[in-house]
Parts: structure tokens; sequence; C-alpha cells
């Protein structure tokens, strides 16, 4: 899947149970998300990314 350009995966472990992974650079996140919806698991993977995101323009803003 992709969202905002970044490349993501999401994967049933269990039953109500995700696994959510994506890299930036050469950094790997990933975690799990408890839900028996896929489309609720998506959206929280999707919401991880761009938190990310914005922790990572936080501090190139802070390094100009």
């Amino acid at each position: 899947m992709n969202h905002k350009g970044v490349e993501y995966t999401l994967t049933t472990i269990e039953p109500g149970v995700w696994k959510w992974e994506f890299r930036i650079d050469q950094k790997v996140m990933a975690g799990k998300i408890r839900t028996n919806l896929k489309g609720l698991a998506q959206r929280r993977a999707e919401a991880k990314i761009d938190l990310y995101l914005r922790q990572a323009a936080r501090a190139i803003g802070q390094r100009a």
C-alpha cells in the first residue's frame, strides 16, 4: 500500500490484530493495531505515517 509516497504493509497476525510496517530512508517503523476492521487498521497505520512525517519535517525545520 502507499500513503503520501510511503510504501507500507498491513498484515493480519491473528484475528483482530494487524501488523503495520513502513520504511522511510533507512529507518523501519513497525507496530500492531487491535481491531477487527481492515479499514480502521489501514487508517491508523496511515496516521502513524503522518505523525512520523510531521516529526521529520519539524526536525528538518529546526536544523535550518
